[in-house]
């Protein structure tokens, strides 16, 4: 990736932690260096949960950051199929597949917690997973056309890019963020050529669609640091994989 592309949104990053700990947004105290976890995310999953696009939802993928908290037990709650990342998407096997049916024994609550998640959910990986209607991330700041950062990890990316590599994202799939209304920027927000948009932007005031459309492809190889692909067992694997067809062709 252009370092300065990096740069520039390290800088745009710190700029809307700062704003955001300055008005006092987080509801368990200071958000830098976090995906926000931000007073009125329950409001914006209500929000969402009226969309007509969420109602007719079978299955979501969502993040695991506190944020979107309601929205996962929503999810659950309204009977839909929940995959949610393992951690640095380790394993191979790097999804939880949290069911409405059997969560076993906790509440839909707790089973959407991180620590409910790794406790009562099992794992899988995109080739046994069922394609997916809606995906939810976390966000530190969006555009209104759509462009959203992270925290700078890249694992969000990444999952998306696993799940389209595994016919389980289409131009069918709603991809969503929610937010706090001062992480919505107005002001053009630095990309790359292969950068996932969102289709909605969702605040506690606010449903924001933004087009135009750029969906997740398959795995950007050549923009993926070695180190990446060797913690990321299913990067690796999948690697391998396509390595071993075109030997064999």
């Amino acid at each position: 990736m252009n370092t300065d592309i990096i740069d520039e949104k390290n800088a745009l990053r710190r700029r809307v932690w700062e704003r955001l700990d300055e008005a006092g947004i987080g509801r368990t105290g200071p958000v830098t260096g976090k995906i926000p976890n931000f007073t009125g995310a329950g409001e914006a999953a209500s929000r969402l949960s009226e969309h007509p696009r969420w109602r007719g939802a079978g299955v979501v993928k969502a993040n695991p950051d506190k944020a979107q908290h309601e929205v996962r037990t929503s999810a659950v709650n309204e009977g839909r199929l929940l995959y949610m990342a393992v951690p640095k998407i380790a394993g191979h096997d790097p999804f939880y597949l949290v069911d409405p049916a059997d969560l076993g024994g906790v509440s839909p609550d707790e089973a959407v917690t991180g620590r409910g998640a790794a406790e009562h959910a099992p794992r899988t990986r995109p080739e046994l997973m069922r394609s997916v209607d809606v995906i939810l991330c976390g966000s530190v700041a969006a555009s209104t056309d759509g462009v959203r950062i992270g925290k700078g990890a890249g694992y969000s990316d990444i999952e998306m890019a696993l799940l389209a590599h595994a016919g389980l994202v289409t131009d069918d799939t709603l991809i969503v963020t929610t937010v706090h209304d001062l992480q919505v920027l107005d002001e053009p927000i630095p990309e790359s050529g292969h950068d996932v948009s969102v289709d909605l932007i969702i605040t506690p005031t606010r449903t924001i669609t933004c087009p135009p459309r750029r969906r997740p492809s398959s795995i950007h190889w050549s923009t993926m640091p070695e180190e990446k692909i060797q913690a990321i067992p299913a990067l690796a694997a999948l690697r391998s994989q396509q390595q071993g067809t075109r030997a064999s062709s």
